[in-house]
């Protein structure tokens, strides 16, 4: 699937502390912004992956899943990834269903950015695939954080699935959240 970039200009929010929120393709020169948040253990404890030990670990992932996958973006503040959103399709043939996902750096917790990503996206994205019927978050039980950040962004939770997924080892329960692109946005 082609990647089309959310322009910038086009999808702004103009939040009084960060006024210049954007999303945008992270390339390889964003390395040292990337090190900052995929290095920060509080940022990274409900991803599937671990914090990064190095910059040519961090290189490689950027290579190797970031950079090829369908549809990720850079959270910027002032053109800066502070974060990263994605949209992952369901790999079942025929699928109308997308996963969204999202980690920001702890520093930028609770001032509205994972939310107003969140509805930058959703706003975008049943656009740009047509075929998305439905756009799911699956958190961890215990991210409090993603769970209001996907209300507060218009999804409905849906329930919990038990033992779902395992996260660093351990067997985890995920709350279901979903947005269908008939929902009011």
């Amino acid at each position: 699937m082609e990647q089309i970039p959310i322009k910038s200009e086009d999808k702004q929010t103009h939040d009084q502390d960060f006024p210049n929120i954007n999303l945008r393709l992270l390339d390889l020169s964003d390395i040292d912004d990337y090190m900052v948040w995929a290095t920060d253990d509080k940022a990274t404890r409900f991803c599937s992956w671990d914090p990064f030990a190095s910059e040519e670990a961090a290189l490689n992932h950027m290579v190797n899943a970031i950079i090829p996958h369908p549809w990720f973006r850079a959270i910027c503040i002032d053109n800066r990834p502070i974060g990263a959103i994605s949209v992952t399709p369901n790999k079942e043939s025929g699928s109308c269903r997308g996963e969204i996902g999202y980690v920001l750096g702890s520093k930028y917790w609770g001032k509205g950015i994972a939310t107003r990503a969140v509805k930058m996206v959703a706003a975008e994205i049943f656009t740009e695939w047509p075929h998305l019927v439905r756009l799911e978050g699956l958190v961890d039980v215990d991210n409090i954080g993603s769970q209001k950040v996907l209300e507060k962004a218009g999804f409905l939770r849906e329930g919990v699935l038990r033992k779902y997924f395992i996260q660093k080892g351990r067997v985890k329960d995920a709350v279901v959240f979903s947005l269908l692109s008939t929902d009011p946005q």
